[in-house]
C-alpha cells in the first residue's frame, strides 16, 4: 500500500494505492493520527485501491468519527469491488461516497 497526501489549507486528500488489509491498515491509521489535527475536510481517493479488509474498514470508521467532530469526510473513486464491500457492510449508510 502507498499513501500520498495533498494538503490545501485545512483540506486533506489521501490517495491510496494497493491493498488496505491487516498488514497495511496500521500504517494508514498512524498516518491519519498524525495528519488530522486542524483538518476540516478529509477526502480519500480510492482510485487505486484493489482491496479493503475489515481492518481497513475499522480505520475508515475511526476517521469518520473523528471528522464528524471537526468537519467532513468523503470517499471517491471506489471501484465496483470496493463498493460491493461497502454495501454489504452497511458503510454506504455511514460514509459519504462519491
Amino acid at each position: 500500500m502507498n499513501i500520498q497526501k495533498t494538503v490545501k489549507g485545512t483540506a486533506l486528500t489521501i490517495s491510496i494505492s494497493g491493498r488496505i488489509d491487516t498488514t497495511t491498515a496500521p500504517a494508514l491509521e498512524q498516518e491519519l493520527k498524525s495528519s488530522l489535527d486542524g483538518c476540516t475536510e478529509l477526502t480519500f481517493d480510492f482510485a487505486e485501491v484493489a482491496y479493503i479488509s475489515s481492518a481497513g474498514l475499522r480505520v475508515l470508521l475511526s476517521a469518520q468519527k473523528t471528522m464528524n467532530k471537526q468537519g467532513s469526510m468523503k470517499l471517491k473513486n471506489a471501484n465496483s469491488s470496493i463498493m460491493d464491500i461497502f454495501e454489504v457492510t452497511g458503510f454506504t449508510e455511514i460514509l459519504t461516497i462519491e
